[in-house]
């Protein structure tokens, strides 16, 4: 695993030290965060301390933050049997729990019954921030926590989920925030955590991990880490159309995830990419991360607009706090080298 790049942070993000430190610390507590006892009162003790970091993080109240197993269970806790409604460019975690049925122009889902909608704020493969509108009964910030300024409380949803893994926390915890007084059936039964919405014991540990980064990311963005990130992503940009290729950068005049940039190279399947890629030695994607690895024609692509041929040739790369400019000239370098040699294949004789 030496000598590797990384650029696929919208799929897992590397975990932080502080989170990885919390985590090491959680362990040595033995209790059951249910019980009674001193050991009980330890263990209950980090989840809410990890709750109030989540909670200053995020914009949301104290009581309002429901911790799951990731934002997949969160989006299904909040959505499964609700009927709502949502265009298809919706990651697949809430696409399986709603009718996908609204128009997306240029990128922009169109809402007619926002109360009964579900939107994310940012796109997963494209990095494209939606506006959210008055009252939305669900938004997934999966993605934008942590990359932009922004608070649960701002949005007026009711109901949002999130993910540890997309922050430098541990994969398999995330949680569902609730706005003040929003009623919840629970989705499992059997216990009382959570305050009767969510039952089974905690997951102290990757709980304490989630708390821990969404902490560093908050102070992240406030130290504006991000900005720079975002320069590194517009030369990439600005280098790979240097080149003259046909090369289709999705989403380059909307608002968009400063870290994000999905580009298209006609003809030339994004799994034979991000194959090629990860020979020379760079973790890129195609498509979101999340379906068992699946590398199919983009539907988020095809959602908005774009052709078939378009949509199975799009790769994301997406950056972070760790990515250095020489490594973004070293993809850039490689990917090009490789796209040459595609386009001269394909070039009659």
């Amino acid at each position: 695993m030496q000598n590797r790049i990384y650029l696929d942070y919208n799929a897992t993000s590397p975990i932080r030290n502080e989170s990885r430190t919390a985590m090491i610390s959680a362990l040595e507590i033995m209790g059951n965060p249910s019980s009674v006892h001193l050991e009980g009162r330890a263990a209950k003790a980090i989840i809410e301390k990890a709750r109030t970091q989540i909670s200053d993080a995020f914009g949301v109240g104290f009581r309002d933050i429901v911790f799951t197993s990731g934002a997949t269970e969160a989006a299904a806790l909040a959505l499964n049997g609700q009927g709502f409604q949502a265009a298809n460019i919706e990651h697949d975690a809430v696409t399986a729990w709603v009718n996908p049925i609204l128009p997306v122009e240029s990128g922009e889902v169109r809402v007619s019954a926002p109360e009964k909608t579900a939107l994310q704020l940012a796109n997963s493969e494209t990095g494209i921030i939606q506006k959210l509108p008055k009252n939305l009964g669900f938004c997934d910030m999966t993605q934008a926590f942590g990359k932009i300024p922004t608070s649960f409380s701002w949005t007026g949803a009711k109901m949002a989920c999130a993910s540890a893994h997309k922050l430098g926390g541990p994969k398999g915890v995330g949680c569902l925030l609730l706005a003040e007084g929003q009623p919840l059936i629970a989705q499992i039964q059997g216990g009382g955590q959570e305050m009767g919405r969510r039952a089974g014991t905690e997951n102290i540990v990757g709980i304490a991990g989630f708390g821990a980064a969404a902490e560093a990311s908050a102070k992240d963005l406030a130290d504006c880490k991000w900005k720079k990130i975002e320069e590194l992503r517009d030369f990439l940009e600005k280098t790979l159309e240097a080149s003259g290729k046909p090369i289709i950068c999705i989403g380059r005049d909307a608002s968009r995830l400063p870290n994000t940039t999905c580009f298209a190279a006609p003809g030339w399947k994004g799994e034979t990419q991000v194959m090629q890629m990860d020979l020379a030695g760079f973790a890129v994607s195609a498509g979101s991360a999340c379906s068992s690895g699946k590398v199919n024609s983009s539907r988020v692509l095809e959602a908005m607009g774009y052709e078939k041929n378009v949509a199975n040739s799009a790769i994301r790369v997406s950056l972070g706090p760790l990515t250095m400019e020489s490594e973004i000239v070293q993809f850039a370098t490689a990917w090009l080298s490789a796209y040459d040699k595609f386009l001269t294949r394909r070039a009659p004789t």
